[in-house]
């Protein structure tokens, strides 16, 4: 007696061996490479709200207004394929209801424009590249992937330093898992503006180096533990003029009690942070999951039809 192989065992073993080897390559090797800062980030999202702002044409602070920011960041490709690094430019514009119908950031009620450099796996800032300004932290646009429950160092601008954001809450955003973080910063003096010192209360002729001061009452964003991208924000600006050497604000040039994301970025990136992440867990969980599974029984299956083949007579000749 003789045993004989079956096709359908061998067909059967080679598969689910192939399955459970490019599984584990997926889990292993795709996945965490997968996980890297897109070097042709093209975005732009608006925060809005009520305040006040001074406005130039009366000179004085106007109460109860509509406020936007509009952030733009645009990856710079080129230079991010040479460097290795994620590098986008930024453009953030505030805007009244007055400059905003104009749609030129020059004529906005503040322009600022940046370029931020960082490792596209750790995002940690990598100081290179025409880099501008210098920035520190760890979470800056987007917070790193596989964000973590603990308090974030958080770059602002405006403050020129980092923010403690603390771990708040797990919530939802649109039906979105997220994880909430908050922080606050305290009044803190950030540079100096020359400006007419009856501005400032100051009785003599001539202009004085006002103290600019700015705070933020809240900062609250919401963050996709996946991917790190921020799914909403909300924050509570104070930025205001003081005499030189004086303990009290002067002249507010900004404040708002909660300028937020509006629906439409909100919607907007909760959809992106749903399909990244969806490409990611497909890759690292669900694909070497159900791989692995199917690679499993499939080998067993090969396996036991191997074991099973039918022993064939052997005929002698006469």
């Amino acid at each position: 007696m003789r045993r004989s192989m079956s096709p359908l065992s061998l067909i059967l073993l080679g598969a689910g061996v192939f399955l459970l080897v490019f599984t584990q390559l997926l889990a292993w090797y795709v996945e965490p490479r997968a996980k890297r800062t897109p070097t042709d980030t093209v975005s732009t999202t608006v925060f809005e709200g009520r305040g006040r702002y001074f406005d130039t044409g009366s000179v004085s602070t106007v109460d109860d207004q509509t406020i936007t920011i509009t952030r733009r960041v645009l990856g710079d490709v080129a230079a991010g394929e040479r460097s290795g690094n994620a590098i986008w430019d930024v453009s953030t514009q505030i805007d009244t209801p007055k400059t905003l119908p104009l749609a030129d950031p020059r004529k906005s009620l503040q322009w600022t424009t940046e370029r931020w450099v960082t490792d596209r796996r750790t995002n940690l800032p990598v100081h290179c590249c025409e880099e501008k300004p210098g920035f520190e932290g760890e979470a800056y646009l987007k917070f790193p992937f596989d964000v973590e429950r603990r308090t974030y160092a958080w770059w602002d601008s405006s403050l020129g330093a980092t923010v403690p954001l603390a771990f708040d809450k797990a919530t939802r955003i649109d039906g979105h898992e997220g994880y909430r973080f908050v922080g606050a910063v305290e009044a803190t003096a950030t540079g100096t503006r020359l400006v007419p010192g009856v501005l400032v209360g100051r009785k003599e002729p001539g202009q004085v180096l006002a103290e600019e001061w700015y705070s933020n009452a809240r900062i609250e964003l919401t963050v996709d533990p996946r991917t790190g991208r921020i799914m909403n924000a909300m924050i509570a600006p104070t930025k205001t003029l003081r005499a030189p050497g004086s303990k009290k604000d002067a002249v507010t040039l900004l404040s708002s009690e909660r300028l937020e994301f509006t629906e439409a970025t909100r919607r907007e990136q909760v959809k992106l942070a749903s399909e990244d992440s969806g490409r990611l867990e497909l890759l690292g969980e669900t694909a070497p999951l159900a791989g692995g599974t199917a690679g499993g029984l499939l080998v067993a299956a090969g396996a036991v039809l191997l074991m099973r083949g039918r022993r064939q007579p052997q005929h002698s000749g006469e």
